[in-house]
């Protein structure tokens, strides 16, 4: 029986209802045993036919009061699971009534059996969420103000604590790297097999586990915050919701509950067969159906976190396959969001001296461009640097042990009186370098375009998203030059968060059916309005995390093709279900009201009702093997 404990795809049963479900299981295994002395004494002794009696209705009552209890509970609170219990509580009084006190304790005692079998299957999909749970506990070497280690639960860490991640060990919580140099299996949380190489100043996730090398860590989000205790969170808030077939079963649930019971009356009136009218209403309990589509959503909703996609609602296991078009944001998204090197115009033959120079004197500095320098060459590679003055906005003047030296921008150069060639044509941020008074070029950044952008998206045109738009806050001349390389045909720069809305508003109302990408503040409103909207897990602001229906921990945008072959998956399996779920219950339902299943109707009703449920969860087992592993990509400038 379904009761309020035990409604399946909702979450993992407390101990409570584990309890609950324990005391159904031991008085059916009670009333299975009375059942059988019965019989046997019947067999042996037919003229004390009392005795018999008295064991088979004993073991009725057992089984009775789960079923009443249920009954009764699904009358005050109307659900899909109640008409089961109400139906099975009918079947059982009117056996009682006919005074078939077989059918009356047999019946309830297959039907408990059934919903045990049923429980478990489901709980074992949702069982990886309890799994990804334990992977937020473990130990950690905490670095003291004097340098010692002690080892603490990662529980009490702090963002801003230093800690040790040695070979073998899980990573304790999110943070970036200090120092060391290591491969992390990172497959619990992006679902990524192939071992991320993590190395001074990277971010990394909680849960990792360092397969080799030795880490200083700073601790920058622990607990719920982390992006593994976000990620449980939100599979578990996407088990809650309903699909919408669902609740369209919910709306018309009290209207098939009449017709049953006219059918069983029309069956019982045409027949005189007490056996064919309970067998009817035993035949109509919609199981199978109902679990359908919850059955369905929590397997595509494990299959979706094995690979680092995290759904949270499984309304969008069905959104995501009707999909016709594709609203994607630039930095952060299509791009990295971080400036990098991209190229270096000198007449100077050995470059490595001048990049050192460089990242030295950015190191010196806040601003964006300063840090992006200052990542080209490792920290035991740079120069001693001696009065330091930072010009606002301009760059940085600084003393080296080969002299003098400024980096930044063309006008900081001029003040400084030094004669530059040319500067430039580019899209992007430029740096002048000079020493002793001599220029020694121009150093060109840019946000770098992820490796995997052009294939993504093109795995999307593929899919029926033909119809893809750039949307920006970038200058125009940036983004079509990006838009080119990706193969994106429209673009809308210099967009403000609220042009972004109006944007992914005016693909509805065209009729299109958007999905919307994005990883920023400015990106919220659009994410909210898009039919499904995907944010970026890795560095994404958590406004855009908590608008968004999807979120890639990962942040690969490869997996959005991914969602998309998912989703359409889950939507032929769950169509496979409901005809299964639908088909198996008016079959059984016609062969009941029939007469066709013979003088144990109620019996053999009830054991094809949870052979038809089993179909239905072993269909949506299949989803399970549903995988598709990522080609490593090349790193930037590789």
């Amino acid at each position: 029986m379904s009761t309020s404990a035990t409604q399946p795809a909702v979450s993992l049963l407390s101990g409570a209802e584990q309890r609950s479900a324990a005391r159904q299981l031991t008085l059916a295994m009670l009333a299975l045993g009375l059942l059988g002395l019965g019989l046997v004494w019947r067999w042996l002794l037919p003229t004390q036919i009392g005795v018999s009696h008295l064991l088979l209705g004993v073991a009725s009552l057992l089984v009775a009061i789960p079923v009443m209890r249920s009954a009764w509970y699904s009358l005050r609170y109307p659900s899909l699971h109640g008409i089961t219990d109400q139906l099975i509580a009918l079947a059982m009084l009117g056996a009682w009534a006919t005074g078939d006190l077989l059918t009356a304790a047999l019946l309830p005692i297959i039907m408990i059996f059934g919903h045990v079998l049923e429980e478990r299957s489901v709980i074992g999909s949702q069982e990886a969420i309890h799994a990804l749970g334990k992977l937020t506990r473990s130990q950690a070497r905490l670095f003291q103000a004097d340098g010692s280690l002690l080892e603490v639960d990662n529980a009490t860490l702090k963002s801003g604590d230093e800690v040790e991640v040695r070979a073998g060990d899980r990573v304790p919580a999110d943070g970036v790297v200090l120092t060391g140099q290591a491969s992390l299996d990172t497959a619990s949380i992006t679902g990524e097999s192939v071992p991320l190489e993590v190395s001074s100043g990277m971010p990394i996730f909680g849960g990792a586990i360092n397969l080799d090398g030795l880490l200083r860590v700073q601790v920058t989000r622990t607990g719920e915050e982390s992006t593994l205790g976000k990620v449980i969170a939100l599979m578990q808030n996407a088990e809650r919701a309903k699909p919408p077939i669902t609740r369209l079963l919910e709306r018309y649930a009290g209207g098939y509950m009449v017709l049953v019971l006219m059918i069983a009356a029309v069956t019982w009136f045409t027949t005189n067969d007490a056996q064919a009218m309970l067998a009817v209403l035993v035949a109509a309990c919609p199981c199978a159906l109902v679990l359908s589509a919850p059955a369905t959503a929590i397997a595509g909703i494990a299959v979706a976190a094995r690979h680092g996609i995290l759904i949270r609602s499984s309304a969008f296991l069905e959104e995501l396959a009707d999909l016709t078009s594709l609203v994607v944001d630039k930095t952060g998204t299509l791009t990295y969001g971080t400036l990098r090197l991209l190229a270096i115009e000198t007449d100077v033959a050995e470059q490595q001296p001048l990049l050192q120079l460089a990242a030295s004197l950015g190191a010196a500095s806040s601003h964006p461009v300063s840090r992006a320098l200052a990542a080209v060459v490792s920290h035991e590679q740079m120069l001693t640097l001696n009065d330091v003055r930072e010009r606002q906005g301009l760059g940085v003047v600084a003393t080296t042990e080969r002299g003098e030296a400024a980096l930044g921008r063309p006008e900081l150069l001029s003040q400084l009186g030094i004669c530059t060639t040319s500067v430039p044509e580019h899209d992007g941020p430029i740096a002048g370098l000079s020493l002793n008074g001599n220029f020694l070029g121009w150093l060109l950044l840019a946000d770098s375009i992820k490796p995997e952008a052009r294939q993504a998206l093109s795995e999307l045109r593929e899919l029926g998203l033909g119809r893809q738009v750039l949307l920006t806050g970038d200058r125009q001349s940036v983004a079509e030059q990006l838009a080119h390389t990706v193969g994106i045909s429209e673009v809308q720069a210099q967009a403000l968060p609220e042009d972004k809305l109006d944007r992914v508003l005016s693909e509805i109302d065209n009729g299109f059916r958007p999905m919307v990408v994005g990883d920023g503040i400015n990106d919220s409103l659009a994410l909210k309005a898009g039919v499904v909207g995907v944010a970026m897990g890795a560095g994404g602001a958590d406004i855009a995390l908590a608008s968004s229906d999807i979120v890639l921990i990962g942040s690969d945008l490869r997996r959005l093709g991914t969602c998309v072959r998912l989703s359409r998956e889950c939507r032929h399996t769950l169509q496979v279900n409901v005809i299964i779920g639908l088909g198996w219950t008016l079959a059984i339902v016609a062969g009941a009201a029939f007469g066709w299943l013979g003088a144990a109707g109620a019996m053999i009703a009830a054991v094809l009702h949870n052979l038809s449920t089993l179909l239905v969860l072993g269909n949506a087992g299949r989803l399970l093997r549903f995988h598709e592993p990522l080609v490593a990509l090349k790193p930037p400038g590789a």
